[in-house]
């Protein structure tokens, strides 16, 4: 089968499908013909091994893993034999390393899930890490309660056009932060109200929220705690670049040191992908509440211009590989 490897830390230019064997399912796997992948920003930083400080987890000198890839949807091919959810032809979704393939093996325990009929290969692959980031993000470390106010900053992005509609699905009054040409978007995903940061300056509106998703990770600590109510939430999910040594999370840890003694609170995750969340947003998509948002589309061989694109900062909502 062809798929994406990579044996050293390199730059997506320099990447290039390559012959590999086709995985055999174990007994608890499922075989999953994969129709289409979708390009997450830790992809880029997977492969490039940047920030430095990522290489405890993803390996000093060298990748861990040499596959590349999380998001997928496909056909069910082959089932192990313990296998019991699953079989042949069912279409399904998830999360699994090596999704920038033409097939990949996933445990039948872990994140993979039947795919609705209402939503295409396509739109299931845009789904794994940016909605449950959404999801963990309000539920979890926002401890998100309906009726309360939402601020969304970066509502256009991968994360955030999911977190403006499982905010909204939630019950939530939702304001999304973006530019001058994403402001239609946001409105149509069901944002009460839509800030466009090039005309609006939202840390200085009198008004307040209950829990803010900052997913641009653009301002200062002293900016957003003007718009926060005393006991309010500062989720965290994405940062500038900044250095090679600790790229975003230098602006994280000013964040969380600069919150110190509040009352508000400063609360960073990385999402985990999970088939019970993977489950939440199947029943959310099935039902018509959320939908993905496709950017662009590009095929399996292109993906470094894709990595690219991604790496650019010019991507709204997700950008999708089709296989």
């Amino acid at each position: 089968m062809k798929a994406i490897v990579y044996d050293k830390y390199t730059k997506p230019e320099l990447l290039e499908l390559q012959e590999v064997d086709k995985p055999d399912p174990a007994d608890d796997e499922v075989l999953v013909r994969i129709r289409a992948a979708s390009v997450n920003p830790a992809d880029r930083y997977m492969l490039t091994g940047t920030p430095y400080v990522a290489r405890v987890e993803s390996g000093l000198f060298k990748p861990k893993t040499n596959r590349l890839g999380v998001d997928f949807a496909g056909k069910v091919e082959a089932v192990g034999e313990k296998v019991t959810q699953f079989q042949p032809g069912d279409e399904v979704f998830g999360g699994r390393t090596g999704a920038f393939a033409e097939y990949v093996c996933v445990r039948e325990s872990r994140a993979v899930v039947p795919k609705p009929a209402n939503v295409t290969f396509e739109e299931a692959a845009a789904v794994a890490v940016a909605a449950l980031t959404a999801l963990q993000g309000l539920r979890d470390k926002g401890q998100f309660q309906p009726g309360q106010k939402v601020l969304i900053n970066g509502a256009s992005g991968g994360v955030g056009t999911f977190a403006v509609q499982i905010a909204k699905a939630f019950e939530a009054d939702v304001t999304g932060v973006c530019s001058t040409r994403n402001v239609e978007l946001v409105r149509s995903l069901g944002a009460d109200q839509v800030v466009d940061y090039t005309k609006e300056d939202f840390t200085q509106s009198d008004q307040r929220y209950d829990l803010m998703l900052d997913i641009a990770g653009s301002r200062s600590w002293s900016e957003c705690k003007r718009v926060l109510n005393p006991q309010a939430r500062l989720v965290v999910v994405g940062a500038p670049k900044g250095t090679r040594l600790l790229g975003p999370l230098s602006h994280i840890v000013r964040l969380r040191l600069a919150a110190v003694g509040s009352s508000q609170k400063v609360v960073f995750f990385v999402a985990k992908v999970n088939k019970s969340d993977l489950e939440i947003v199947r029943e959310l998509l099935e039902a018509g509440k959320v939908k993905p948002v496709i950017d662009r589309q590009y095929a399996l061989g292109e993906i470094a211009e894709a990595l690219s694109y991604v790496g650019a900062g010019h991507a709204r909502a997700k950008v999708v590989i089709t296989v």
